[in-house]
């Protein structure tokens, strides 16, 4: 998906693709990187179509979704996927089983600080899930994390977007 798909996306559809986008992205799907998606979302906010305030709480609203749909698998559906996981890749057992001990260990904070991380950010919610942490302390550390993270790209877009586009072209 290149950057003049997502601009006419969002021309056509407004708001709804921007949820639809954020949602897809934050479930890790390829081809929905957040280095493009948010800052349109960002330069078509600053057109005036909708306002940033806006454009943020939809953001929002799709990343949370996103990341309580894998909680979810991973709360429900962890203990059955995991062990068929490791069966094909056994090289990234001791890596998740890291990574579920730092949750139980560092919890909310560390659930915070990996929705700062590229990759680590949308896939940390499967093994919050497994570990079955606490649904509201999840949303709320995932919330601040997801706001700060598309606020940065969100905001890039807004302020810097078109003078980014006026050098390119």
């Amino acid at each position: 998906m290149d950057i003049t798909t997502l601009t006419e996306f969002f021309n056509s559809y407004g708001v709804l693709i921007i949820f639809l986008i954020v949602f897809c992205e934050y479930l890790n799907l390829p081809g929905f990187p957040a280095g493009i998606i948010m800052p349109l979302a960002g330069i078509w906010a600053s057109k005036g179509e909708v306002g940033i305030v806006t454009t943020m709480v939809i953001s929002l609203f799709a990343g949370l979704c996103g990341s309580w749909m894998l909680y979810l698998i991973g709360r429900f559906g962890g203990n059955v996927l995991l062990p068929k996981y490791y069966k094909r890749f056994p090289k990234q057992e001791i890596k998740i089983k890291r990574l579920i001990e730092k949750i139980e260990n560092r919890g909310n904070l560390y659930i915070f600080i990996s929705k700062l991380l590229p990759v680590v950010r949308t896939l940390i919610s499967f093994p919050a899930g497994i570990i079955k942490m606490n649904f509201f302390q999840f949303t709320v550390y995932s919330g601040l994390g997801i706001l700060i993270w598309n606020g940065v790209f969100i905001g890039a877009g807004y302020f810097f977007g078109e003078q980014v586009i006026g050098i390119l072209s």
